[in-house]
């Protein structure tokens, strides 16, 4: 009997979560894969991370957006030329609300 079975994995609950549906076959192999998974989890657990500070990321983020700064709007001929469609000097979209 292997790790993975001795602790295992609800694979239908999993799946309902994931909102997928799996043949017998299916879960058979991700019973295991998963089994693996929370074995290579439990692992990390012995990981010293004394002194490590806490992050959300691995890499240092910033915001990289440009300055809002009030310029020239676009002509209606420059705000419809890659419309797939335009009627009235307007962008026609698809319908998505039903009557």
């Amino acid at each position: 009997m292997s790790d993975s079975e001795s602790t295992p994995m609800d694979i239908d609950y999993a799946s309902n979560l994931a909102r997928i549906e799996l043949t017998e076959q299916e879960r058979e192999k991700f019973q295991d894969q998963l089994g693996d998974v929370l074995k290579y989890f439990e692992k990390l657990k012995d990981v010293d991370v004394e002194g490590v500070e806490p992050t959300a990321h691995a890499f240092s983020r910033f915001n990289v957006w440009d300055q809002d700064v009030a310029k020239e709007p676009f002509s209606v001929n420059q705000s419809t030329q890659n419309a797939p469609q335009s009627r009235n000097d307007q962008i026609v979209v698809p319908k998505v609300l039903e009557d």
